[in-house]
C-alpha cells in the first residue's frame, strides 16, 4: 500500500502511516490470548534480569531504600506500557518505539529514537553478559576453580584510567589496581558466542524459553523461602541511609537514583504490548495482561529484595572519611577488597553475585550454587534476545535508508543480517570487556527512558491528528497517563548518575551528526520511496506519488 511521501521540513518527513499497517494486514494474526496468557508472557519476560545482576547497585544506592525502588520504577514501567499498547496495537510491525515515532512525530525525531534504541539494546545486552560473568566465575570458584582476577574484570583498569583523567590518589583505587582484573574475558566470550548463533540464525524456541523463565522462578522462589524466615528487622535500619535522592544531583544515589538503575530489570513487559494484535479483548486484557504482570514481578522484587536485606543487611559502603561511594566504581571495589581482607564479611553490596552470597551466608551453599547455576544457564538467552533486538531495529534503519544499505545485507547461506550483527557483537563485547554491570545498566536506561517518553508523546500527538484511527487498544485516561509517563521517565532519567546523564546527549550528538551529514540524504522516505519488509524482505523500494507541490525525485534517486 502507497500513500503521499511527505513534502518536507525538519520535522515534515513522517513515515505514512497506512503503508506501514499493510505490514500488519498481511500479517493477520489470529486473536488467541486472553487475560491470563498475556499476564503469563509478562511475568516471563520481566523476571529475572535485573534481579540477579543489579541487586548490589541498588543497595549500594538505596541501601534497604530499594524496596521503594522496586515500587518507583514499576509504577514508572505501568504508565509508560499503557502508552506503549496503544501504539503497538495500532502499528504491530517491527522496528519498535522507532517505527511508532516514524509514523507519528516524523523522521528526525524516529531517528533519535532509534539511535537511544540501539544505546538500550546493545549496551543491555553487554550489562547482561557482565552478570553473567559475574556468575560464572562464581560458579567456577564454589566448584574450586579460581578464575584470573586480571582477566574476569577490569576494576584495575577503570582505577587507572580514574587516575589518569586527575582523580586524587587514594586507598581505595591502590586497592582496586592491587587486586583488580584489566578485562572481563568470560563477558567477551559469551557475547562472541552469541553474536555467532545470530549469524548463524540460530533463536531460542518458545519452548526453550519457558525451560529458562522457570528455571530462573524457581531460583528466586528458593531464595524467598530461605532467606524470609531469617530476616532480622534490624538489617533494615536505617531504611533511607542516602535519602529519597536528588534528580539534580550528580551522584545517581538514593531512592530515585536506585529507582534509575532498577528500572533495567522491568524492561521486556513490551512483549504484552506487542501481543495486542494476537489478543481478545485487548481493551480489556491488555491493560490487565500489564498492570498484573508488572504488580506480580513487584511483589516478587520486594519479596527477593527483602530475603537479601533482611538476612544480611544491605547498608552502603562508605569510603574511609565517611562518604556513600558510587557503585561500579573502582574506589568501592578497592574499598570493599580492604573490608574482606581486614577480616570482615563481604558486604552485600560488594558482591558480584548478591543472591548467591547472601544464600552462602546464612550457610545454604549448595542451594547458593545452584542459583548461580541458574543465572548461568538463563542470562544468555537474555544477552541474545537483546542483541536479536538491536539488530533488528538497526536493520530496520538500514532498510530505511537512514543508516548504508549494506548494514542490511542478508548472508547468502543463513539469510541473517550478518554485517549490522557483528558490528553490534563487537561493539557490546568492547563495552562488556572494561564496564562494570551498574554503569552499563544505567546506560542503557538512559536510551530506554528517553524511547519510552517519545512512545507517550506520540501517542497524545496521534490522538489529536488522526483521532479517527482504529485503535484496538486505547490507553485509558490518555492526557493523565501519558504526561505521567513523560515525567516518570524525566525524574528517573535525571536520577541516573551523572556519567549515565551525559551519555544520552552525548550518543544522540554522533547520532545528529550522522543524520544529517548522511541519514537525511539518503533516507527513502525523503526521497518519496517507501518500502513494506516484513513478508518480502527482498522486495525493491516502491516509489510513492508526491504530494502535490512537492518536488518531483529526479533519475538519479529513484
Amino acid at each position: 500500500m502507497a500513500t503521499s511521501a511527505p513534502s518536507g521540513g525538519l520535522f515534515g518527513r513522517v513515515k505514512p502511516l497506512d503503508a506501514i499497517l499493510a505490514t500488519a494486514e498481511k500479517k493477520g494474526l489470529h486473536r488467541s490470548l486472553g487475560a491470563f496468557q498475556l499476564t503469563m508472557l509478562g511475568i516471563g519476560a520481566v523476571i529475572g534480569t535485573g534481579i540477579f545482576v543489579l541487586t548490589s547497585e541498588a543497595a549500594q544506592k538505596a541501601g534497604p531504600g530499594m524496596l521503594l525502588s522496586f515500587i518507583v520504577a514499576g509504577f514508572v514501567c505501568a504508565v509508560a506500557a499503557l502508552c506503549y499498547s496503544e501504539l503497538a496495537s495500532m502499528v504491530p510491525v517491527s522496528g519498535s518505539a522507532y517505527t511508532y515515532t516514524y509514523a507519528v512525530t516524523g523522521e528526525l525525531l524516529a531517528w533519535m529514537v532509534g539511535w537511544a534504541l540501539i544505546l538500550e539494546y546493545a549496551v543491555g545486552a553487554s550489562a547482561v553478559a557482565v552478570g553473567w560473568s559475574n556468575h560464572a566465575v562464581g560458579l567456577l570458584k564454589g566448584l574450586g576453580i579460581n578464575f584470573p582476577a586480571a582477566i574476569s574484570n577490569a576494576d584495575a583498569f577503570m582505577a587507572k584510567v580514574y587516575l589518569a583523567f586527575g582523580a586524587a590518589p587514594s586507598p581505595d583505587l591502590t586497592q582496586a589496581i592491587a587486586t583488580g582484573g584489566y578485562i572481563n574475558v568470560p563477558a567477551v566470550l559469551i557475547i562472541g558466542l552469541v553474536t555467532w548463533l545470530l549469524v548463524i540464525g540460530t533463536t531460542e524456541s518458545a519452548r526453550v524459553n519457558a525451560v529458562l523463565v522457570a528455571i530462573k522462578i524457581a531460583a528466586l522462589c528458593a531464595f524467598i523461602a530461605l532467606t524470609l524466615p531469617v530476616m532480622n528487622m534490624a538489617n533494615f535500619n536505617p531504611f533511607l541511609p542516602t535519602g529519597i535522592g536528588n534528580p539534580l544531583s550528580s551522584s545517581g544515589l538514593g531512592v530515585l537514583g536506585a529507582a534509575g538503575s532498577i528500572f533495567f530489570a522491568y524492561v521486556g513487559f513490551d512483549a504484552v504490548s506487542t501481543a495486542a494484535e494476537e489478543t481478545k479483548n485487548p481493551q480489556r486484557n491488555v491493560p490487565i495482561g500489564l498492570i498484573g504482570s508488572l504488580a506480580i514481578c513487584t511483589i516478587f522484587y520486594l519479596l527477593v529484595a527483602s530475603g537479601a536485606i533482611g538476612a544480611m543487611g544491605a547498608q552502603p559502603v562508605q569510603s574511609a572519611t565517611g562518604v556513600f561511594l558510587s557503585p561500579g566504581s573502582p574506589e568501592l571495589a578497592g574499598r570493599c577488597a580492604t573490608l574482606v581482607a581486614g577480616g570482615a564479611v563481604e558486604p552485600l553490596v560488594c558482591s558480584k553475585e548478591a543472591l548467591v552470597h547472601v544464600l552462602d551466608t546464612i550457610n545454604w551453599p549448595v542451594v547458593g550454587r545452584l542459583v548461580g547455576l541458574a543465572a548461568v544457564l538463563a542470562l544468555p538467552s537474555v544477552v541474545l534476545m537483546m542483541m536479536f533486538g538491536q539488530t533488528r531495529v538497526f536493520f530496520t534503519m538500514a532498510r530505511d535508508g537512514l543508516l548504508s544499505e549494506r548494514l542490511a545485507t542478508v548472508h547468502p547461506k543463513f539469510r541473517t543480517p550478518h554485517v549490522v550483527t557483528i558490528v553490534t557483537g563487537i561493539a557490546a563485547a568492547f563495552a562488556a570487556a572494561v564496564l562494570p554491570v551498574g554503569k552499563l545498566a544505567d546506560y542503557s536506561n538512559a536510551g530506554t527512558l528517553f524511547a519510552f517518553m517519545m512512545v507517550a508523546i506520540s501517542v497524545m500527538v496521534l490522538r489529536r491528528k488522526d483521532p479517527a484511527r482504529n485503535r484496538p487498544f486505547r490507553t485509558p485516561a490518555v492526557y493523565v497517563i501519558a504526561p505521567m509517563a513523560i515525567i516518570g521517565c524525566l525524574v528517573l532519567y535525571f536520577s541516573l548518575p551523572l556519567t549515565a546523564k551525559l551519555v544520552l546527549p552525548g550518543w544522540g550528538a554522533i547520532g545528529l551528526l550522522i543524520y544529517f551529514g548522511y541519514s537525511r540524504g539518503h533516507s527513502h522516505v525523503g526521497r518519496g520511496l517507501f518500502e513494506v519488509h516484513e513478508l518480502d524482505s527482498d522486495a525493491p523500494p516502491v516509489p510513492v506519488p508526491p504530494m502535490p507541490g512537492a518536488p518531483t525525485p529526479g533519475p538519479n534517486q529513484a
